[in-house]
């Protein structure tokens, strides 16, 4: 059964264009209501969330309507993390929970994801059918069975009061200075107040929304701010959120910037260490990089890879019994306290291994040598299809065939952007650079 506008992260596109419009929101919900709404004599509830962009307005009425309408009584947030969606949905009951967002995208755009009565993101299966429902004639439900809306206006606070018992063995984080750079976004209240709270010493950016500027020039895409406030302020650490919050980037006393793979790999070793790694393994994607595999491998915990996308990390995550696995982009997944990526409480661990061993945050995050990677996005057209390309193709065979003794490939279409992203690592940089330069020309020609 296939997917026509789910992408791997829910749907996703540019707001007032299909399918980011009213109208398509509108059908969503209601087919999202018709979907969960399996017996039509009791209630049934939906959380939803969103994050800071202005069309969040928008496509939160309208996925409130399509809901109501088909009997579903919806709990609205307002401005709150992605995690924080997935942890409301499961403890307040709901049937289905809703995040407004487009993560770390440009405030043009905008996504609906979907999480089911247990917290997880939906399965692709589950997302087709409700596609299936999208594609048909939806039936209303009577009129004395609408739904209603309420505001539920604690709900920050009731996301804030559980990360913190994440931490609750924990003397606190006195004493440790840190930037905190919330995008502009979805953690702009949360995150600086839930450090507070833990004793850290904050410095807040990005918390200023105006419903244009998240992820504009700030965040996890853009940490150059953070890093230099780190190094003007004498802080500790930066930790860097996207638009959602369900990613972190890590900055250390220096002003250097740490991905998420230099995070899971600390995390997995520690957790190893104290034996609480499940399955003696790190889920991650295929773009981690090969140092990671190889620091892990050194110290007996295997890495398992699966294609792009937090959704295929949890997935492999519960089917296989582990508790930690993420992106390099900054997702890290522990299953113990949440149910998809969360920054904030990744950090929080972060700050918790500092605090407990005494080192600064140079000492911890930079646990392995990278082997050279580069990644370039080239942008195509709705009409284009630069992989199906023979010219793109033979570019490919030929980097693989030049890489192939030391280094690897990975070329792909972007699941939430029209990018193709042309991603190589190896040991010889100049031969890095070549084949990346190569391959991006043949997909550039070919648009």
């Amino acid at each position: 059964m296939g997917r026509k506008i789910f992408g791997t992260d829910g749907v996703r596109g540019k707001a007032n264009t299909y399918p980011m419009t009213t109208e398509v929101a509108l059908k969503l919900g209601a087919a999202a209501g018709r979907y969960f709404r399996h017996d039509s004599s009791k209630a049934h509830r939906v959380v939803i969330g969103k994050d800071t962009r202005l069309s969040g307005y928008m496509l939160e009425n309208a996925l409130t309507a399509g809901l109501t309408s088909t009997g579903m009584n919806v709990l609205l947030l307002g401005p709150i993390p992605t995690p924080a969606v997935g942890f409301l949905t499961r403890s307040m009951r709901a049937d289905v929970g809703i995040m407004i967002s487009a993560s770390h995208n440009p405030h043009f755009d905008n996504g609906i994801k979907f999480f089911g009565p247990d917290g997880f993101k939906l399965s692709d299966q589950a997302e087709a059918e409700i596609e299936t429902l999208l594609e048909g004639e939806i039936q209303p439900t009577q009129p004395q069975n609408i739904g209603r809306a309420k505001r539920i206006d604690d709900a920050v606070g009731r996301y804030a009061e559980y990360v913190k018992t994440t931490l609750s063995n924990h003397r606190g984080l006195d004493g440790i200075k840190v930037v905190i750079d919330c995008a502009n976004g979805a953690a702009y209240r949360a995150a600086p107040e839930i450090l507070w709270e833990l004793g850290a010493e904050v410095i807040a950016i990005g918390v200023s929304p105006n419903g244009a500027n998240i992820n504009d020039n700030c965040g996890s895409t853009h940490p150059e701010m953070a890093a230099k406030m780190v190094i003007e302020q004498g802080a500790d650490l930066g930790i860097c959120l996207d638009g959602d919050a369900d990613r972190i980037i890590l900055i250390d006393e220096k002003g250097k910037v740490a991905d998420g793979d230099q995070l899971m790999g600390l995390m997995a070793k520690r957790w190893a260490d104290q034996g609480t790694l499940k399955g003696g393994a790190l889920v991650a994607t295929v773009m981690s990089n090969l140092g990671l595999e190889r620091y892990l491998q050194g110290h007996g915990v295997n890495l398992i890879r699966t294609n792009v996308g937090d959704r295929y990390v949890v997935e492999a995550m519960r089917k296989g019994g582990y508790n930690l696995g993420g992106e390099q982009s900054g997702h890290i997944v522990m299953t113990d306290y949440a149910t998809t990526g969360d920054g904030l409480m990744a950090g929080l661990q972060f700050m918790a291994a500092m605090a407990e061993s005494g080192q600064r945050a140079s000492d911890l995050v930079n646990c392995f040598e990278t082997v050279p990677q580069m990644l370039k996005n080239v942008r195509y057209g709705v009409t284009d299809d630069p992989l199906a390309n023979e010219m793109v193709q033979q570019a490919i065979r030929d980097g693989e065939d030049r890489l192939r003794a030391n280094g690897r490939l990975l070329i792909r279409k972007s699941g939430t952007e029209p990018l193709i992203r042309v991603m190589g690592e190896c040991e010889d940089q100049g031969l890095l650079d070549r084949v990346i330069s190569d391959i991006v020309g043949a997909v550039e020609n070919s648009i």
